[in-house]
């Protein structure tokens, strides 16, 4: 691989899906990054077809163009940090996984979705099963709500105890550091479990809106670019927490159904 002098711009990698109505996914990812001062690079793991009212359809993309774009921005680029999203299917996570083995990234962010908010399935169960046996230790950290936590790992969380429970159990999985999203938590917590560290809860408030659309997206994405500006991964989780309350308070209302978060 080339090595070339570092970019002024810490330069942020999107793995992730296409959402044509931009509320989550590559485009959405993209507006996360230019707001925190980076440079948005990506690789399209699936085409969908969804607007604010759901996802339709959703179309993987083949896995050897996903390694020739990945390897030829690598080839290119000093990439601070990879943000990947959806992953789709088996091939696609096959792809992703091969890629960060041979690569050595500064900052990894795993934002492990599986399903959307309209509950269409966002990766293949043979997928989700490489994600867990070869993906999560290829994380430098791991964003999953409380439903994806719960899918990894099998365990219901209802409450804080149950929440730091399923951190533990993931890092046992192979998860360098967990941060689990609580949004649906009331108050909401967010967990921060870092290896050999107390876990620390970060109490948020509640904010009432219809525009929640990519809320995880915005999350796991400023998440990755903080950690590219040189953040510890606790001041990085504070700064992406409070960027998306931010946005859930100046949201726009945008289309028929559950509009995006920025």
């Amino acid at each position: 691989m080339v090595h070339r002098k570092k970019s002024r711009l810490p330069i942020v990698l999107s793995i992730a899906g296409y959402d044509p109505s931009s509320g989550a996914g590559i485009t959405a990812d993209i507006k996360t990054i230019a707001a925190h001062g980076c440079y948005g690079v990506t690789c399209i793991t699936a085409l969908t077809v969804q607007s604010t009212r759901g996802v339709m359809r959703v179309e993987p993309v083949q896995g050897k163009i996903i390694t020739e774009t990945l390897e030829n921005l690598a080839d290119d680029l000093a990439i601070a940090a990879v943000k990947i999203g959806m992953i789709g299917s088996a091939e696609t996570a096959q792809a992703v996984t091969t890629f960060l083995e041979h690569h050595s990234i500064p900052t990894v962010v795993l934002d492990p979705i599986i399903k959307s908010s309209s509950c269409a399935d966002l990766i293949s169960q043979e997928g989700l099963q490489i994600m867990k046996t070869r993906l999560l230790s290829q994380a430098h950290v791991i964003t999953p709500n409380i439903d994806e936590a719960t899918a990894l790992t099998g365990m219901a969380i209802t409450n804080l105890d149950e929440m730091e429970a399923a951190a533990l159990r993931l890092q046992k999985l192979g998860a360098q550091s967990v941060i689990i999203t609580g949004g649906h938590l009331n108050p909401p917590h967010d967990l921060v479990c870092r290896a050999r560290k107390k876990p620390t809860f970060l109490k948020g408030k509640k904010i009432q809106s219809r525009s929640t659309h990519g809320t995880g997206c915005a999350f796991s994405t400023a998440l990755a670019c903080e950690l590219a500006l040189g953040r510890d991964l606790l001041q990085a989780a504070k700064a992406a927490k409070r960027f998306v309350e931010a946005a859930l308070r100046r949201a726009p209302a945008i289309g028929k159904g559950t509009g995006p978060v920025l």
